[in-house]
């Protein structure tokens, strides 16, 4: 695989010295490096590179297998952002980090694995001082970087929980959502914003963002949980989730089919 990331540094460098790159303009890169080693693991289907006007929601990648179940997700910073390891520590991270159980933070150059919150591995591919003298960087450290690919790549949500550990695990899912609406919400979102104010002129009048955002996020968590026990596999996304709701609750059918319609928002 050296060659690979030979090929991808020198990319990286090519972008750098154009002298006006941005962040995003990395992005094209880093999900080429990623698709490479996924398929040479035959454990990735797809990379998908965030909108960015979600930036604030969700990480900039999302990647899943050839099934369409999430693999994990990965967060990109500025190749010239020193001390990464603190970009962990704020509000947005942290965010991530107690929700998303299989996350990579980068800044193209370095990498932090975290699992369910908690730092497992990290490894440097190469200097950025190489890019600040303008030189090529330089690849390191690769057995261990093919360590912690294969730790990311292999990452699987356990096959059972107990009900307490199902129930936490609900619970982390829940808040996240809730999060992402309130930002939706902010971004005067039309689908989400006539949603709130439907409810809030016709059913309940003092009700708050935060409790909508709430209310909303707990419909479509356990909706899709509920919606999951019926379905099989092969038949289950969260455009069709709301057909497995059992009839026997018709009520929370057509509310999750009205939340979860083909106008959601792409960050929920």
């Amino acid at each position: 695989m050296a060659t690979i990331y030979h090929d991808y540094l020198k990319k990286i460098h090519s972008t750098y010295m154009t002298s006006d790159a941005t962040e995003a303009s990395y992005y094209p890169l880093l999900k080429e490096l990623l698709e490479s080693l996924g398929k040479k693991l035959g454990m990735v289907g797809g990379v998908t590179v965030q909108p960015k006007r979600t930036k604030a929601g969700i990480p900039d990648f999302l990647l899943k297998t050839k099934a369409g179940k999430i693999v994990g997700y990965v967060e990109a910073k500025d190749p010239m952002i020193e001390n990464l390891i603190n970009e962990a520590q704020s509000e947005q991270l942290l965010k991530y980090r107690s929700s998303l159980p299989n996350l990579i933070l980068t800044n193209f150059l370095e990498f932090y694995l975290f699992r369910n919150g908690e730092i497992i591995n990290e490894v440097r591919l190469a200097n950025p001082v190489f890019l600040k003298l303008g030189k090529l960087p330089v690849p390191e450290n690769i057995d261990k970087f093919n360590e912690l690919i294969d730790q990311f790549f292999s990452f699987s949500v356990p096959e059972t929980y107990t009900a307490k550990a199902l129930a936490t695990e609900l619970a982390k899912r829940t808040r996240f959502l809730s999060s992402l609406i309130l930002e939706e919400l902010n971004e005067k979102t039309d689908i989400i914003l006539g949603i709130y104010k439907a409810f809030k002129e016709e059913l309940i009048e003092s009700l708050t963002e935060e409790s909508f955002a709430d209310m909303y996020a707990q419909t479509i968590s356990y909706g899709l949980f509920s919606a999951r026990i019926q379905a099989r596999e092969e038949e289950f996304s969260g455009s069709t989730a709301y057909k497995y709701i059992p009839p026997t609750i018709p009520l929370l059918r057509h509310l999750f089919y009205l939340l979860t319609g083909p106008n959601l928002p792409e960050s929920l």
